[in-house]
Order: structure tokens, then C-alpha cells, then sequence
């Protein structure tokens, strides 16, 4: 066994095609920390989706502090600042999206049991300390939650966003 040098790695990557390019917008609304935002353009250009979109007072680049988490994939990965959010969530879903919060709500779907219906989708993840707001939450189609079973409650937003990544990317294998 031998490790792959950068570029190997690269063109490895190149080769592959995401399949969420063209089915998945990950959007994070109120996130507080430049860093979780840095974290989620990396995990956005490791899985190769389509676009970021930012709402409420989460930061947008160009900021030091997301770049030095991003590691410059914030110019690699396509994203833009939401202004009218309940406005752009109707507008995706006559666009034909199924819009879904990564929340744990009485009605919320382990992430793993989540059927894809065969739209794109769009997943809104939310603030920090309190979530998606419940004002979002009555848009969305679903909320889906990653099964946790220790004694938190929460992942931190960066690690959250590479799961829910991941997990889509199986789906649509």
C-alpha cells in the first residue's frame, strides 16, 4: 500500500462524476461561526453539489476566517446569499425541489430511512444553538436528523453537513 500524492489524488477525483452535482443545494441559514461555514464549502466541494446558499446572518466569503477552513474550495463551489427566504423556498419547490431540514422535529426521518422521490433537493441546515427555524420548518417538505445515540443531542453543523452529504451521495448510488 501507497499513499497518493496530491495530484494523483486529484485526478482520481476528476474522474469521478458527483452525483449530486445537478440534484442537491446545501443551504445553511443563521450559522453564527465562519469556521462551520469553511467546514460546509469543503464538505460542498468534496461531494461535488451543486451550490451553497446562505441566509439570515450567516457570513459569506470573502472572509479569513472561512478561508482558512475552506482551504480555498470557497472558489471552487458556487453559492450565493438568499434574501427572502420563505419567497425562495416556494420558488424551488415549483422549480420541482424537495426541500428538507436536517432537524430533529416529532415528525423528523432518520436520515437513512429518507426515500428519494426522484426531485433534486434542497437541504437547509440552521443555527448552531437553535436549529432550523420552526418560521422554515413549516415550508419544508420533510425534516430528516441523523440518529445519534449518546448522551448529546447535536453534532456541530460542520460535521453534520458531511454527514447528511455522504448519506445523500449513497442514496443516489
Amino acid at each position: 500500500m501507497k499513499k497518493l500524492s496530491t495530484r494523483q489524488i486529484l485526478q482520481k477525483n476528476q474522474q469521478r462524476n458527483s452525483l449530486l452535482r445537478d440534484h442537491f443545494i446545501l443551504w445553511l441559514h443563521d450559522i453564527r461561526s465562519l469556521h462551520n461555514v469553511g467546514a460546509a464549502f469543503r464538505n460542498a466541494d468534496a461531494f461535488g453539489i451543486h451550490e451553497l446558499w446562505f441566509s439570515g446572518f450567516t457570513p459569506t466569503p470573502p472572509r479569513p476566517e472561512i478561508t482558512k477552513t475552506a482551504i480555498g474550495a470557497e472558489e471552487h463551489v458556487s453559492w450565493k446569499k438568499i434574501e427572502h427566504v420563505i419567497k425562495q423556498i416556494h420558488q424551488l419547490k415549483n422549480e420541482g425541489y424537495a426541500v428538507l431540514a436536517l432537524e430533529q422535529t416529532n415528525e423528523s426521518i432518520p436520515i437513512h430511512q429518507y426515500q428519494l422521490s426522484g426531485k433534486p433537493v434542497c437541504l437547509i441546515l440552521g443555527n448552531e444553538v437553535t436549529g432550523v427555524d420552526e418560521e422554515i420548518l413549516r415550508e419544508t417538505d420533510a425534516s430528516i436528523e441523523i440518529p445519534q445515540f449518546g448522551m448529546k443531542h447535536s453534532l456541530n453543523v460542520s460535521v453534520a453537513s458531511g454527514v447528511a452529504l455522504y448519506a445523500f451521495y449513497e442514496k443516489y448510488l
